[in-house]
């Protein structure tokens, strides 16, 4: 049995429907009674500080969850009939009680995929998950080549990264992902990076840069420009169901036509992130307390969280686009990314700060030194790091070290597609019963 073929469970939204016919992407949006993923940062502790790293990792939070309150995590999200998780960090398989949690949360029907810059993949460790049906490897790699990937990554990250892509596909592994955050740097590389990942057996997996921790500080430095948006785009277009994006570009479709997947943001709705300290925020990208929901250390745990947040329950409710609205394009970006506004000090009802249409750009001129940009909630880099400007005309420093091992925080993100694991049979069973 692989992740996709989880049994089938019966999903309903949190609030009951209306009595017309609805899609299957219309329920998502009202909210469902259980996330059909989750996002959980196990720690914050990282062997590098990547100078995108939305969380900000490097150093371990002493709070972090133990290991008996991540299996009753665990329990309740069996009980939840959650699919699987995306788990992240820092870099979890730092923490030393990760592959009893692995093995724990597959053995009680919890499905893992874990993001990791390959530092613990050995063929030995390589040949375990190989033998799991039940868990998904995202080997983050963000240069075609060394010269680019460690600008960002740091020294020998790209060298780690493919010796772990080559263990996993030596164990006999298929369909593991590499996972690539799409920067200004290696967008002309997207081919070589699609032809690495055929050459190990992997499928390629783009995500967006976001500006929300240590991205906040690079953003204007790193993120694509106009003209490589639509490079990205066509190129999209045209591999179609052969490279992953997570439903990261959605505020892409304003060229056109619609890329696969849901096209919307499913914060609160059907995705949502737990941090190292049980905290439950609605958005893996948006790590501020203006999108905490909860923890799972409170008496109703993580469900009480998810059915009954104030947080949720609003984000669940018709949403307006705001000025976007007046835009013909709205019902398919449906306003662009969440997080990306929030952290560049855009209004969250209005067009995303990439907007195809130069929206964004417009607003961005417009904000500068008018306001206050919101910080992530929490800096958790080493101490040794040298502060970051949030613009800058040079290039983009990195963390130097002595150390021969030193490797990259993994980017953590939510599943590349949220009906993975959702059956055909189990949507012709919603679709019957609506």
């Amino acid at each position: 049995m692989t992740l996709l073929d989880t049994p089938a469970r019966d999903i309903r939204p949190v609030t009951a429907p209306p009595p017309k016919a609805m899609r299957l992407v219309d329920h998502f949006e009202l909210g469902l009674d259980a996330p059909i993923c989750l996002t959980w940062e196990l720690t914050y502790a990282c062997n590098l500080s990547c100078v995108h790293c939305l969380s900000s990792s490097g150093r371990r939070d002493p709070r972090e969850l133990s290991t008996e309150e991540c299996k009753a995590v665990i329990d309740e999200l069996e009980r939840m009939q959650v699919f699987y998780v995306n788990i992240g960090g820092g870099e979890p398989t730092v923490r030393s009680d990760f592959w009893e949690l692995l093995d724990y949360a597959t053995a009680h029907h919890v499905g893992v995929k874990f993001s990791t810059n390959g530092i613990k993949i050995t063929p030995e460790v390589a040949a375990k998950l190989a033998a799991n049906d039940y868990v998904d490897v995202q080997i983050s790699l963000d240069g075609a080549t060394a010269e680019v990937n460690d600008f960002v990554r740091g020294p020998r990250s790209y060298e780690t990264a493919l010796r772990a892509l080559q263990n996993l596909s030596d164990a006999g592994m298929r369909n593991f992902k590499i996972s690539v955050v799409c920067t200004r740097q290696n967008i002309p590389q997207l081919d070589e990076f699609k032809a690495i990942a055929d050459r190990y057996g992997a499928q390629l997996r783009l995500t967006r840069l976001r500006p929300s921790g240590r991205g906040a500080d690079v953003w204007d430095e790193l993120h694509p420009t106009q003209a490589q948006q639509r490079e990205l785009y066509d190129w999209l277009v045209a591999h179609g169901e052969d490279v992953l994006t997570g439903d990261s570009f959605f505020h892409l479709s304003a060229y056109g036509q619609a890329l696969p997947g849901l096209n919307l943001c499913g914060a609160g709705r059907v995705v949502c992130l737990i941090d190292p300290i049980g905290d439950v925020y609605a958005c893996p990208f948006a790590i501020h307390e203006e999108f905490l929901a909860g923890n799972v250390r409170g008496e109703g745990g993580f469900r009480d969280v998810w059915q009954n947040s104030e947080l949720f329950t609003r984000l669940r409710e018709p949403q307006s686009g705001g000025a976007c609205t007046s835009c013909q394009f709205f019902d398919t970006c449906k306003g662009g990314c969440m997080a990306a506004k929030f952290f560049t000090g855009l209004p969250l009802d209005g067009p995303d700060p990439e907007c195809v249409q130069g929206y964004g750009e417009e607003l961005l001129a417009g904000r500068k030194d008018k306001i206050e940009i919101p910080k992530h909630s929490g800096d958790h880099s080493h101490r040794t790091s040298p502060p970051r400007p949030r613009t800058g005309m040079g290039p983009v420093r990195v963390t130097l070290s002595r150390r021969e091992d030193l490797q990259a925080p993994p980017v953590s993100a939510c599943a590349e597609d949220p009906l993975a694991g959702f059956t055909a049979a189990a949507a012709s069973d919603f679709a019957t019963k609506e």
